[in-house]
């Protein structure tokens, strides 16, 4: 929840905060920031969220080995509270870098989060839960959105006087996250595969399930154990070097980077502006917004309650398919907006379709496959590459948008409607069904998948058709030759 709230903070109050900047410029040096200042200033204080997740999703490996899955969560909050306090206390102290600082190391909490969490979920749901509470998360990032969002409306949080306490808030769930997880058990998997304690992780999954009788549980983390027995943890070096999971690694690498470049989050951290560009009158945008935050939870309730129905491909493909049609319908209407007045109502309407196609799937399920195409050596290296390269993006897209809309005008969105519609295309021909699959059973998936693509090379060759070169199965070439003299 406070992923998402962070990722949407900053974007009523961006008057307030340039203001805020402005100032404490023209009382150190005596003259206004220039605009193009302001805006690098204010981008940055956006960004470097993201960058701070990019930092805290490295030592995720390192730490969920020495602290456990459940005492790295707990841990982190530290962070929350550290970053509440600059960010509240920065108006008062009249420093810019408190706020920018701040937001850094909320960010690393939040690296350190988004990949802890749908790994512990991973471990500790059963395999007809995986999904539904794999994207669980999702839901509550979009609450979190919808949350900072109605926080901000003019008559709560949203006036110039409101703004630090607004940022800093966030120690609230922050301190009950703290007292409450502390009552839940380590992740079973974690127990018995790298500590080897049978009993409590018995215990784990006799809370966790709410049954006695967790034998047939336990003999298939036995099993994976066995069979991860003379192997240790995968350092991300060494998984990325490993070519048996190549083509999960590529998989990863794919839906990560897609999720961020996909335009989601330009449209989270820069809402109003958008609005503001495509001619909603000023007093109207932040109920606008609320509404756009009220639809995505909506939609991740429909993915949470589906998913286990319908799959996790259907709801990539589909999410990643409706978002890049709507990114060119938000082109096509600001394009049209000048001559037919109605053409607002379009872009809005192409909003809230990026939002609930990004919702109903590539929100959560990202985050759920990295947890489903890998054993346990190799799970927490995959978090690392996965996080770092969704953060990177989320950093890029909230650095540049700005800039990128300064140039491009309304073409920018073509340039997110081009990446969802090539990770849907991968996401189909590429990455298999993993609903109701056991670890050991995805990881022959992929590895047939391997062997398949291995074989094409010898399977299609070029030979001699009267002269001419041409492309021709093999297996026709050997049958064809039998019959011709």
């Amino acid at each position: 929840m406070l992923y998402g709230y962070n990722l949407a903070v900053v974007n009523s109050p961006t008057v307030h905060i340039k203001a805020f900047y402005n100032a404490t410029w023209r009382s150190r040096y005596g003259e206004d920031l220039s605009q193009r200042s302001l805006m690098l200033m204010y981008s940055l204080t956006v960004s470097i969220f993201a960058l701070g997740g990019l930092v805290g999703s490295f030592p995720v490996g390192i730490l969920v080995t020495i602290f456990g899955r459940n005492g790295t969560l707990v841990r982190s909050n530290l962070l929350v509270l550290l970053a509440g306090t600059l960010m509240g206390f920065s108006r008062y102290m009249e420093s810019p870098e408190m706020v920018i600082f701040g937001r850094f190391i909320i960010g690393i909490h939040s690296g350190i989060c988004l990949s802890v969490v749908p790994m512990y979920l991973g471990e500790i749901a059963p395999k007809n839960l995986r999904g539904f509470l794999g994207l669980v998360p999702s839901i509550f990032i979009c609450l979190g959105v919808f949350s900072a969002q109605v926080l901000g409306l003019p008559e709560l949080l949203g006036e110039d006087a409101y703004w630090p306490l607004i940022l800093s808030v966030v120690v609230i769930p922050s301190l009950v996250q703290f007292t409450l997880l502390n009552w839940f058990p380590e992740s079973p998997r974690y127990l018995l595969i790298e500590k080897n304690n049978v009993e409590e992780a018995t215990v784990a999954l006799r809370w966790f399930l709410g049954k006695y009788d967790v034998q047939d549980v336990i003999e298939e983390m036995e099993e994976e154990k066995r069979s991860l027995a003379s192997v240790e943890t995968l350092s991300v070096w060494q998984l990325l070097r490993d070519r048996s999971v190549r083509w999960q690694v590529l998989s990863v690498v794919v839906i990560n980077m897609g999720m961020q470049l996909s335009g989601i989050d330009a449209i989270w951290f820069y809402t109003n502006a958008i609005f503001e560009n495509a001619g909603i009158p000023d007093p109207e945008i932040p109920y606008t917004t609320v509404g756009t935050g009220a639809i995505e939870v909506i939609a991740g309730l429909i993915g949470c309650f589906t998913i286990e129905k319908l799959g996790r491909r259907p709801l990539v493909i589909t999410g990643f398919c409706f978002m890049g049609i709507c990114c060119a319908g938000i082109t096509v209407s600001l394009l049209l907006q000048a001559a037919v007045s109605w053409m607002r109502y379009v872009s809005v309407a192409c909003v809230i379709g990026i939002i609930a196609g990004f919702c109903i799937g590539p929100a959560g399920v990202p985050f759920l496959m990295t947890a489903d195409l890998f054993k346990q050596s190799q799970r927490p290296s995959a978090y690392i590459v996965g996080g770092s390269l969704n953060w990177l993006s989320n950093f890029t897209v909230g650095f540049v948008f700005p800039f990128l809309q300064m140039s491009a005008g309304a073409y920018c969105y073509l340039v997110f409607c081009g990446i969802c519609l090539v990770v849907a295309l991968y996401v189909y021909f590429i990455i298999p069904e993993t609903k109701n699959k056991t670890f050991m059973e995805i990881s022959h998936m992929f590895a047939s998948r391997h062997s398949f693509f291995s074989r094409l090379p010898n399977a299609v060759k070029m030979v001699k058709f009267n002269g001419y070169g041409a492309l021709e199965n093999s297996s026709l070439e050997y049958s064809g030759s039998e019959s011709n003299p």
